[in-house]
């Protein structure tokens, strides 16, 4: 079977074509970075124009770097939320085009339900169940996964995501957006301890996690420093708010996996990249005799790899008149605010 999955949720756009035999066959992303970075984020009407302009090229330069044609797809998967509405529906409305002209069906999939299957694409792949640990800069939440479509939420975020923390620190740093990226290079230069800031929710007793006290203090330091531009305050800065963040989500996900009872950690989302973190999580899983699994660099971002591998997961769980009612449907839509919950349950409904 050979899934063709199509991304644009945010500021990047992402199609992959994944064949259930051979695998990934081919995936391009065109990311709208150095247009956003101008404003400072996510200009959602220029983004929605971008990815108009970019998914039929990266639909035909994936389809020619596979050595496939549109006429061989045998299904489409399509992020359908949760994200910019109009970006979203630059997606879904391609996808059910192509879909009700090629006559396949189109499955709609949960953003972050992709996030989490890219790790199926790893060499080696995990297998469930696993406790999830997913971080990006719009959701952080820890998962218990028993399978495919069973997802039970353990803590989550109660301001801030912290991806979305790691973009204000990068400002207030002076650094541009996407702040991930840089404020992790510029804490490698930095001395841990040099300057502490706050571990929030660190022993709260729960799993659930809090970011928009930590920016609060990354804002304070900043302006109380004599000299905000020095090179070494800033290096010692990033390394104390890097610290911060991962001391509390290797925490979390340690008291996880210890509560449940598990020995496998998966990590999803764009955050999942930062060197800092994955080296800490691979030290306090090796430790305890726990493995963490995280999805290859070039897949922590968006893309359509995610999204098409949970469409082939959610076409093998589901029943041939299931699959019959997602052809030529012109009722589609898309959901902004959709929760991975509600979209495991349409899943067994």
């Amino acid at each position: 079977m050979l899934i063709l999955g199509i991304e644009s949720s945010c500021d990047e756009t992402g199609l992959a074509l994944i064949d259930s035999q051979a695998g990934l066959l081919a995936h391009a992303v065109y990311t709208q970075i150095d247009m956003h970075k101008l404003y400072g984020g996510v200009v959602p009407e220029l983004a929605s124009r971008d990815h108009i302009r970019r998914v039929i090229p990266l639909l035909e330069e994936v389809l020619q770097e596979a050595g496939r044609r549109k006429e061989e797809l045998d299904a489409i998967a399509v992020t359908q939320g949760p994200g910019l509405a109009g970006a979203l529906l630059v997606g879904v409305s391609i996808a059910h085009a192509l879909g009700f002209a090629l006559d396949i069906p189109v499955i709609g999939i949960h953003h972050m339900e992709g996030h989490l299957l890219a790790n199926l694409l790893a060499d080696p792949a995990p297998e469930f169940p696993f406790i999830a640990l997913l971080v990006s800069g719009g959701h952080t939440q820890i998962m218990k996964v028993s399978g495919f479509g069973q997802y039970e939420l353990l803590g989550d975020t109660l301001d801030d995501a912290v991806g979305e923390a790691f973009d204000k620190t990068a400002q207030l740093l002076g650094m541009s957006y996407p702040g991930g990226p840089a404020v992790s290079a510029l804490a490698e230069k930095g001395i841990s301890g040099a300057i502490d800031l706050p571990r929030p929710m660190l022993h709260s007793g729960n799993l659930d996690m809090s970011f928009s006290g930590l920016k609060t203090s990354v804002l304070t330091t900043v302006n109380n420093a004599s000299n905000p531009n020095d090179k070494t305050f800033r290096a010692n800065l990033a390394r104390g708010f890097v610290d911060a963040v991962v001391d509390v989500l290797a925490a979390k996900a340690v008291k996880a996996m210890k509560q449940h009872k598990m020995k496998t950690l998966v990590v999803a989302g764009g955050v999942s990249a930062n060197k800092q973190l994955r080296n800490r999580l691979v030290y306090e899983m090796k430790k305890r005799g726990m493995v963490v699994f995280f999805p290859p660099l070039k897949l922590c971002t968006d893309n359509g790899a995610m999204i098409a591998t949970a469409g082939l997961e959610r076409i093998k769980h589901m029943k041939p008149e299931d699959i019959r009612a997602h052809f030529k449907n012109l009722k589609f839509g898309v959901k902004p605010r959709w929760r991975l919950k509600e979209a495991a349950q349409d899943l067994r409904n």
